[in-house]
């Protein structure tokens, strides 16, 4: 399937588009945030495409791929989230009206394609730029619904690698995991043993 009729890259570019222009108009051109924001909202754009570009020839690039492309967007939940908690804006709740509309959103199928010729990918959700608020929890709905088609994606991949009997860690990998947590689970072991014995210790002799 082409990355664009992917539901996760159109959200995705929704997310990219309407980030751009939040930030020019919230955020200081002089601040970190600003870079983190467009460089997260890009990430989890660009990611979906390279994913689906390895998807036959490299199947565990492209789980790797959608699982930054899932992190980058949660990157960006979070600045979103910090938004509104620095300004002391309300975070909607799940079944909150405002919220329940936008999650509507997603399932329009012309939200991407304007009828009067316009290229915004996120005129759907245009009007919640005009509100600081609205535009920072209609993107932590948007997002929200994007990671979890992005995770179910990355289980995709995962059933269909163990289908064509390719591992996700080689043997080594695996081995090497194996014996670290084993050693780790000794090492807790016997610092829980030392805390016993130095209690009872204390309590025999007053030491």
């Amino acid at each position: 399937m082409p990355y664009q009729d992917l539901k996760s890259y159109q959200n995705a570019l929704i997310i990219h588009d309407f980030t751009m222009d939040f930030v020019k108009r919230y955020i200081d051109f002089k601040s970190r945030t600003k870079d983190q924001m467009e460089q997260a909202a890009r990430s989890g754009k660009q990611n979906i495409v390279e994913a689906t570009a390895n998807s036959k020839q490299k199947p565990k690039s492209e789980r790797m791929l959608l699982g930054v492309a899932s992190a980058s967007l949660k990157e960006l939940l979070e600045d979103y989230k910090d938004y509104l908690r620095q300004h002391d804006f309300e975070i909607w709740g799940q079944e909150d009206a405002r919220a329940l509309a936008v999650r509507k959103l997603v399932y329009r199928s012309d939200k991407s394609d304007r009828s009067d010729g316009s290229d915004r990918s996120y005129w759907a959700y245009e009007s919640f730029l005009e509100e600081v608020g609205g535009a920072c929890n209609a993107m932590i709905c948007l997002i929200n619904q994007t990671t979890y088609l992005l995770d179910n994606q990355i289980r995709s991949v995962e059933s269909q690698m163990q289908e064509k009997g390719i591992a996700g860690e080689t043997q080594e990998q695996r081995l090497r995991r194996i014996v670290a947590e084993r050693e780790s689970q000794v090492r807790e072991f016997d610092e829980d043993a030392k805390k016993v014995a130095d209690e009872a210790a204390k309590k025999m002799f007053g030491v």
